[in-house]
């Protein structure tokens, strides 16, 4: 390779000004995704630590939400289906 053709890609590993802006509005982008996912996370399980105890159970089985794929159907099922112990007071 010649000189002349080295020296035009050598600018383009020069850092601009532009760059560090750019990498700090990513940041601050990924930043807002993580707390909105975060909020996606802990909203049904709060949720469903709620149902939990007002139905008389343990409000720790809300956690089962965060079982990937089949936590939800789990919950549901037993809500649904389990009896109650709120309901058999009495």
């Amino acid at each position: 390779m010649s000189l002349m053709t080295v020296l035009p890609m050598l600018g383009l590993l020069q850092p601009r000004a532009n760059d560090a802006a750019l990498a700090g509005l990513a940041a601050a982008g990924c930043m807002v995704w993580l707390i909105v996912l975060l909020a996606l996370v802990i909203f049904p399980v709060f949720c469903f630590w709620r149902i939990f105890t007002k139905a008389g159970f343990n409000g720790a089985m809300a956690l089962l939400c965060l079982v990937p794929g089949i936590g939800m159907i789990i919950v549901l099922c037993i809500l649904a289906f389990g009896a109650w112990p709120a309901g058999q007071r009495g």
